[in-house]
């Protein structure tokens, strides 16, 4: 069951957080939908540009459909990720999504804020849930690059006033989390004092956070293993995520753990079985490697379990 990224939040603010995972193929679909179903947990699937572009937006749009139907248990969201402009008014008007991100972020703040509110109005005569951002994450993912001397991060009294003056239904924060799998250097942690200043000047409102992959050492070290020359990679402490969604994030964002896991277990596989052609069977292992990182993370999170109670709290 699609619902609004709105709805969810409303369910989750101060006790969990609701991952929210890009795909891009049938595989990743299926591993999602699945960890989902055995943590019982709801969820956001994140659709790029990029993803959009990978084949055509309606195959990706069939799948999730396809997904949804062989799924009827979950409950989830269909979200565009780091949208400009134009593709917001796209998917809005598809009729298939349920919330989207306008990512004005490297405009001036006053532009930030006409972008964003032009993309709410539109998504809001149509019942659709808007993500705006303020701050810029450093790092880099897909046409997405921010250099770390640029990366800035959000300001909670311009927060406070963006959001009165956008309307829009969540804001994605830069509190020292970046794209990509090279995120910090040595050990660091997020800002959570921008966090808790946000809080106390909105409270109940949600919040998002960009960047959140925990890049996990030991897939890193598989992937190298097999082949790979991943070396310096650094992501977020997974024993973070709670103590941000009790600050008020309800929507956290993982992107490149996945694609660690669709590399390792390629790599793996192909190293193992050089003879082998057929990429049925790595497919399938990698649908069942990704539903359990996805269990899992729902776990760390605190999605995991709220199934039901997410249900009746829908009416559904």
């Amino acid at each position: 069951m699609i619902v609004t990224t709105a709805q969810l939040f409303k369910h989750a603010y101060g006790k969990y957080a609701v991952g929210a995972y890009n795909i891009n193929n049938a595989e990743q679909a299926m591993g999602l939908f699945r960890g989902a179903i055995e943590s019982q947990a709801p969820f956001i699937i994140q659709i790029s540009k990029g993803a959009r572009a990978y084949t055509d937006k309606r195959m990706l749009e069939a799948i999730i459909r396809s997904a949804g139907d062989i799924f009827p248990e979950a409950i989830f969201a269909v979200h565009l990720d780091h949208g400009d402009e134009q593709t917001c008014y796209e998917c809005i008007d598809s009729g298939f999504f349920s919330s989207v991100m306008i990512d004005a972020s490297h405009d001036p703040f006053d532009k930030n804020v006409e972008i964003s509110k032009r993309v709410v109005d539109r998504a809001h005569a149509k019942g659709i849930s808007v993500e705006a951002e303020l701050g810029m994450l450093g790092g880099v993912e897909e046409d997405i690059k921010v250099e770390d001397g640029h990366a800035t991060l959000t300001n909670p009294a311009e927060a406070q006033e963006f959001v009165k003056r956008t309307g829009c239904d969540s804001l994605a924060c830069a509190i020292g989390t970046s794209h990509g799998a090279f995120k910090f250097k040595g050990k660091q942690s997020l800002h959570f004092d921008v966090l808790e200043k946000i809080k106390h000047l909105m409270p109940g409102y949600p919040l998002v956070m960009h960047g959140s992959s925990s890049v996990p050492q030991d897939e890193v070290a598989r992937i190298n293993a097999a082949g790979g020359t991943i070396a310096g990679s650094m992501g977020v402490d997974v024993n973070e995520y709670l103590p941000a969604a009790k600050l008020g994030v309800t929507k956290i964002n993982i992107d490149t753990d996945g694609r660690l896991v669709w590399t390792r277990v390629h790599r793996e596989f192909f190293r193992d079985k050089p003879s082998e052609f057929d990429f049925r069977p790595p497919g399938k292992i990698f649908i069942a490697e990704y539903a359990k990182f996805i269990a899992s993370r729902n776990k760390l999170l605190g999605s995991a379990g709220q199934l039901a109670d997410l249900r009746a709290s829908l009416g559904k």
